[in-house]
């Protein structure tokens, strides 16, 4: 999960370690600042704002682990809250679609 305004340079660092394969969805959330806090037409009630975020899915080989997290560190790190998340999940087994084989190494 990464801000907006970061996502050009966070596709063009991972370019750069030789990651083309990714997905983007456009998210909102909110995370230990709980959103924006505004007042609602002046009468003391308050609402939450969900913030929008990019959310990148990166499928990758375990060896590339690293460099990839590198990568989103160096170009997404601001110290400020808001900078995003970084999730690892293992792939176990994949199935193409097009031919409907099974695949245990997901990159193949």
């Amino acid at each position: 999960m990464i801000r907006p305004g970061k996502l050009p340079e966070t596709l063009a660092g991972l370019k750069a370690i030789g990651i083309a394969g990714f997905t983007r969805q456009r998210v909102y959330g909110r995370g230990k600042q709980k959103g924006l806090q505004y007042s609602a037409g002046g009468g003391g009630d308050w609402g939450i704002s969900f913030l929008p975020k990019w959310m990148l899915m990166v499928v990758i080989e375990d060896s590339k682990a690293d460099s990839v997290i590198k990568a989103l560190l160096g170009t997404n790190q601001t110290g400020n809250i808001g900078d995003g998340k970084i999730f690892i999940c293992s792939i176990s087994e994949s199935v193409r679609i097009r031919t409907g084989e099974s695949e245990k190494d997901f990159l193949n």
